[in-house]
């Protein structure tokens, strides 16, 4: 995913989208700023899971700033980072929809023979881990909150 990163950064250039610039550079100090946290160099280089959770990253900022500018009556900010989610989001994987999710959360909590919604946290958590990076979260906490219900 790195190299596409770059190549990304190249065309944007090219096309003086500076948009697309700005996100694709972001994600580049982003991939940067996680090898150093690692304990790597520059040179070396992110698996394509560890790219994309840089990235779900940046999503989740941009989707909290986007919320915030709508409510502080800044609509014009939140545009700009609406359009930035928009190629954030086009670089990862499409994630599960709610019926899929129900589908694994109905099998998972059979198999773990979960009656009552004290074990809803714990229950949570493990769907959590099986769906990384597959399903959005607050989707996967839904859906397991109404099972319960």
């Amino acid at each position: 995913m790195q190299n596409e990163i770059k190549e990304k950064i190249k065309d944007a250039m090219r096309a003086r989208d500076t948009i697309g610039l700005n996100v694709y550079r972001g994600i580049s100090t982003g991939i940067m700023n996680e090898l150093v946290a690692k304990g790597k160099t520059p040179q070396d280089t992110l698996t394509d899971e560890e790219c994309q959770t840089v990235v779900r990253k940046m999503v989740k900022q941009r989707k909290d700033s986007i919320e915030q500018f709508t409510a502080g009556g800044r609509p014009e900010l939140a545009e700009d980072e609406q359009k930035e989610l928009i190629l954030l989001e086009a670089l990862l994987p499409s994630l599960m929809s709610k019926e899929e999710i129900k589908k694994i959360a109905e099998a998972k909590k059979a198999e773990l023979g979960i009656t009552d919604k004290s074990k809803l946290g714990a229950f949570v958590g493990t769907l959590m881990k099986e769906l990384k990076g597959k399903a959005d979260g607050a989707d996967v906490k839904e859906v397991a909150e109404s099972l319960f219900s």
